[in-house]
């Protein structure tokens, strides 16, 4: 007995070595999308009032565990039945990425944003009015957003863990969910609330600590607003990064396109790094514009139906 219960606990060290290892490795594997999910989802809270910063990033959070308890299931049964529909269902997610990047520049520069401005600060100004409630659109917005983020990561923690028991794929899927809803989540509450730090920093009797907080004041907002932008660019990044790699084509000719960009001096091993990204940004934003046409006329047929029945 005494044998066979220290041979139970040998092998239960085992498979949490091995569940340690490959959840780094996966972490690792992952860290891309991680940035920009922290991107994408700190941006969702520009402009709300500073009392519901943290309510909507709370809201936001828990869509994000409620989307990984779908996927994480989901992604093993895809990987035990039917594995040939992971890259399809990916390559339609990048898809309705890149449409969401491409609907927020139109709408940006095609509306301006007025309406929605004068909106929002009528809203700020009525204390009866729940900001929950009147946020929930952007709440949505970015639940839908980190579900294709988080089915990019829960697909390259599965590809890491292909070949382990099943029982090793649950340990680091779960793991990998929960450390990256906690950590991107986490990031988001804290850079939301970097004016709160600095406002209080700023009250100190340091002078050290008063400039420290004039410093981060002076940094938050442009650092919201940098935020936003980058979130933007990394719907592209990220889908058009999905969809390339779906097509077997298109990637090999970036690949190659990277390869031969080295030769090139000075510029050729920085230019290498960086040409895949922007090929994968530059395939995104005319996939989102041609899924966002397709959207837009589909709409008008429907309204010309209707208003002709």
């Amino acid at each position: 007995m005494a044998s066979s219960l220290l041979a139970l606990i040998d092998d239960i060290a085992s498979i949490l070595d091995d569940v340690s290892l490959m959840t780094k490795v996966a972490a690792k594997k992952t860290a891309g999308v991680l940035g920009d999910d922290l991107a994408l989802n700190a941006q969702q809270v520009t402009g709300v009032n500073a009392d519901r910063e943290l309510p909507v990033v709370w809201a936001v959070a828990k869509g994000s565990m409620r989307n990984k308890l779908i996927l994480v299931p989901a992604a093993l049964l895809i990987s035990a039945f039917i594995p040939w529909a992971v890259t399809p269902l990916l390559m339609l997610g990048g898809a309705f990425l890149c449409f969401e990047g491409f609907e927020k520049l139109a709408h940006r520069f095609l509306h301006r944003d007025q309406d929605h401005h004068a909106q929002q600060m009528q809203a700020l100004a009525d204390e009866n009015v729940d900001m929950v409630a009147f946020e929930r659109d952007k709440i949505s917005g970015a639940v839908r957003t980190d579900f294709i983020l988080s089915a990019e990561i829960i697909a390259i923690t599965l590809g890491t863990v292909a070949a382990a028991s099943f029982v090793e794929q649950i340990a680091v899927l779960a793991g990998i969910a929960i450390i990256m809803t906690i950590g991107v989540y986490g990031l988001v509450a804290g850079i939301v609330k970097l004016d709160d730090a600095g406002l209080a920093l700023s009250k100190r009797t340091s002078s050290v600590a008063q400039s420290i907080g004039r410093g981060i004041l002076t940094v938050a907002p442009w650092l919201m607003k940098s935020l936003s932008v980058i979130g933007t660019a990394a719907m592209f990044m990220v889908g058009g990064g999905i969809l390339t790699h779906g097509f077997k084509a298109i990637h090999h000719f970036i690949e190659n396109s990277a390869e031969h960009t080295v030769a090139l001096p000075y510029i050729g091993s920085v230019l290498a790094g960086l040409l895949p990204t922007l090929l994968d940004a530059a395939f995104g934003i005319l996939a989102g514009g041609l899924v966002f046409a397709c959207v837009e006329l589909g709409k008008r047929l429907l309204k010309r139906r209707s208003e002709a029945a």
